[in-house]
């Protein structure tokens, strides 16, 4: 059974980066992360910046959109960035979903192949040339870690046959962007998915979840009811009681349900928004 991690997204673009950063290794947790989206510091500086600023914490993105990057100028950044944190960078690759961002950089939006076509023709080359002894600048690390997740049967066979650890969002949204939540039988046969997929190499990835909601302070009973009032109809309440990705109970009862969870899925590594960072250290603490 592997330990657990844990990581945080760090969501807003105000904050004090150089504080963040040593509160996010204070809080004790593996890996503090970073989203790829416009208007948000870009990512790679930042991390750099997190770096300077901590001792310890591994630093990654969370996921860069691939479609803003041509994949020699990328595995360039990526060797760089992993070479000046000190060999501490993990690299979470995405396909990209904001059509307002695409409008913005002038790039097509095209279909949800097209972007996943254009995703492993970039995860590919990316890792052909960072295992090029000759690449330079070099990496401090050989492989660069690679995540790749979502939930779709194409997006997760990439990740099974070509990463080093494979994400699972536990939702999805329908035509109209309602959220959609995955119940936990759905998880179980998206990782059943993966592990036919990756054959052999399963017991080498390492399965990360993306937590959506943290509560410490509401019951496990008020806390799914009252985000299903927030959010319409299309979120069942006990599907959001028995499901990871929303946490809410006291830290006791939610270390208790990440360990079941880590016996159920083999998911062991968890990443949590900030807005929730504070109150998931307390769990995080419990299962060290």
């Amino acid at each position: 059974m592997r330990p657990f991690r844990f990581g945080v997204n760090l969501l807003d673009p105000t904050v004090d980066w150089t504080a963040t950063s040593r509160r996010v290794e204070e809080l004790g947790y593996d890996v503090l992360l970073v989203p790829d989206h416009l208007g948000f510091p870009a990512p790679f500086p930042a991390l750099v910046a997190a770096a300077a600023a901590t001792e310890r914490v591994r630093l990654g993105t969370f996921v860069l959109n691939a479609a803003f990057y041509n994949a020699t100028v990328l595995a360039r950044d990526v060797a760089a960035t992993d070479a000046l944190t000190g060999g501490r960078f993990e690299l979470g690759l995405g396909a990209g979903y904001v059509k307002t961002e695409f409008d913005a950089a002038g790039i097509p939006f095209g279909s949800g192949g097209t972007r996943l076509d254009h995703l492993a023709t970039v995860t590919r080359r990316v890792q052909e040339l960072l295992a090029d002894p000759e690449h330079r600048p070099a990496p401090a690390q050989r492989p660069v870690p690679l995540l790749l997740g979502g939930q779709g049967n194409r997006m997760l066979r990439l990740a099974a046959t070509t990463a080093d650890i494979v994400g699972f969002t536990g939702l999805s949204s329908d035509a109209e962007g309602n959220l959609q939540v995955q119940p936990a039988a759905a998880l179980d046969e998206r990782v059943a998915f993966v592990r036919a997929a990756a054959g052999e190499r399963f017991e080498q990835l390492e399965l990360n979840l993306l937590v959506q909601v943290v509560d410490t302070s509401a019951s496990p009973d008020q806390g799914p009811a009252a985000l299903a009032e927030q959010y319409g109809t299309s979120i069942d309440p006990a599907t959001l009681a028995e499901v990871p990705t929303f946490l809410f109970g006291p830290p006791e009862q939610l270390a208790e349900e990440l360990t079941a969870a880590r016996d159920r899925y083999g998911i062991s590594y968890f990443t949590v928004l900030s807005p929730f960072m504070e109150q998931f250290a307390e769990v995080a603490k419990l299962l060290r």
